[in-house]
């Protein structure tokens, strides 16, 4: 075995033994990325050198036997975590040379640990859309089929983890953006309750939706990730204190004593046959390892898609409001005025879908349309945490499909906006409720693309997901199964 193709928990077991060391297993992942990264595309920049200075660094620590359990284990970071004298462009071109003074919380915690950071991986232009097609600089492909989407907006995240380009990798979630890519590249993404994880060094795109999580090739791994990046911060203002168990300690077998919810609404027209099989297989998967199943429901998901986009774009159009060319980032050289060069700035330094999403947020919250469509959508939103509030009176977790369908060929959207919002609206609610929800490979469709399985749980219940996760992931024996990259 490749030192590329282990998971976290073994590459940990083989550096503690000393079979294995960190740059020996660093220097594995950079050729891996040199291999496949051609035909992939996950990656932004790799950062090859600073990785292997990482890498001895590792050695060095893992040599006193004290060392933080990610020591020496290389990462990937979407490229909107804030990495001190790194750029961070968030896919877009109005920030290509941007180079933060800081890292982010998550980042800092990971360096702390002794983890090795090999690169910035692609994503949706900050964080807008669902295939990863909206990056400025490189799109990525699904390791499972050339041609079709990784997902998105954290699809570089998800590819180079499947690829094996890495053993970990950060991701954000704002509508479903670590779960959707999880799910269609066959890996696991974990979406933490808002306020778990620090949010501080993550560049917005809508403040009270986004969530920073792990994404990881099992379930063992993604509990390892999460406690290193979860806890309190106060340089995050949204970030809450709250007893922070071992994730790992949830990993046990058996659910008996665990009701498991069917939320009916999520099993309605256009769920995809190969994907509706895949998620009943979880449940009887569930069911078998002695949990309850109950029936639920969620009266009001079908208004998600709609108040997600109404909220989300709001937000967005203040956030990204900063960017005007005047103190850092992209700024057009040729105005002859000032507002011509606001206008030129933001004009070609934003892509399409980031322009429509500020021009609908920019509607919603002018004067005179501000209570007919950001207000009412706030209102709706609470009916829907209200919706989940009630569900979990009867069962401990939701079970369902992450998305509708497999991965979609690439473009197959590209001029249809309303088609790629529908993707997200089995996601969406869980960031709309701010409870946390994981995606664990459930099994495969005919054309061999991964098929995901979500669940979800009341808020900081991350660790009844991790033991129902482990459960499915003992059931499905899809561990060894990776693709095969030509």
């Amino acid at each position: 075995m490749n030192p590329y193709e282990l998971t976290i928990g073994q590459a940990r077991t083989a550096l503690d033994d000393g079979k294995l060391s960190s740059r020996e297993l660093t220097t594995s992942c950079l050729e891996r990325i040199k291999d496949v990264d051609g035909s992939i595309h996950s990656f932004i920049r790799v950062t090859e050198e600073e990785a292997l200075k990482q890498a001895d660094a590792a050695d060095k620590e893992l040599a006193t036997g004290k060392s933080a359990p990610l020591c020496g284990i290389p990462f990937s970071l979407k490229d909107l975590l804030c990495t001190q004298g790194m750029t961070t462009t968030c896919g877009s071109k109005i920030l290509e040379n941007f180079i933060p003074p800081y890292d982010a919380t998550v980042v800092e915690k990971l360096k702390n640990q002794g983890a090795v950071i090999v690169g910035k991986v692609a994503m949706d232009e900050f964080a807008m859309g669902s295939t990863s097609e909206n990056c400025a600089f490189t799109v990525p492909e699904n390791p499972w089929k050339n041609g079709y989407v990784a997902g998105g907006s954290s699809g570089g995240s998800a590819s180079s983890v499947a690829a094996m380009e890495c053993l970990g990798s950060l991701g954000s979630d704002t509508g479903g953006s670590i779960r959707q890519p999880a799910s269609l590249c066959g890996v696991v993404g974990m979406k933490p309750t808002y306020g778990r994880v620090s949010r501080y060094g993550l560049v917005a795109f809508a403040s009270s939706l986004d969530q920073i999580g792990p994404l990881t090739r099992d379930v063992r791994d993604s509990a390892m990730v999460m406690n290193a990046i979860a806890g309190y911060d106060r340089r995050d203002s949204t970030s809450v204190k709250q007893d922070l168990p071992d994730f790992t300690a949830s990993l046990t077998e058996g659910m008996k004593g665990v009701r498991v919810g069917i939320p009916r609404e999520y099993f309605g027209d256009g769920l995809d046959p190969e994907v509706a099989k895949v998620v009943e297989g979880g449940i009887q998967a569930l069911k078998s390892c002695g949990a309850e199943i109950v029936d639920v429901s969620l009266p009001h998901t079908e208004y998600c898609v709609a108040v997600y986009y109404l909220i989300s774009s709001a937000e967005a159009s203040s956030n990204l409001a900063r960017y005007d060319g005047v103190v850092y980032g992209y700024r057009d050289q040729d105005a002859d005025s000032l507002s011509d060069m606001y206008r030129e700035t933001r004009s070609s330094g934003f892509g399409d879908e980031v322009k429509r999403r500020i021009l609908i947020g920019t509607y919603a919250l002018s004067s005179g349309y501000y209570d007919a469509y950001y207000k009412k959508a706030s209102q709706v939103r609470t009916l829907i945490l209200s919706d989940f509030q009630k569900a979990y009176k009867s069962c401990d977790l939701l079970i369902s499909p992450v998305t509708p369908t497999p991965a979609w060929k690439r473009g197959a959207h590209a001029n249809d906006p309303l088609a790629m919002y529908l993707s997200d609206i089995l996601t969406i609610s869980a960031n709309l409720a701010g409870i946390p929800g994981i995606s664990v490979p459930g099994g495969f469709s005919s054309d061999g693309l991964p098929i995901g399985i979500q669940l979800q749980g009341p808020h900081f219940r991350e660790d009844t997901l991790f033991r129902a996760a482990y459960n499915v992931e003992r059931a499905t024996h899809l561990g060894n199964k990776c693709p095969e990259i030509g």
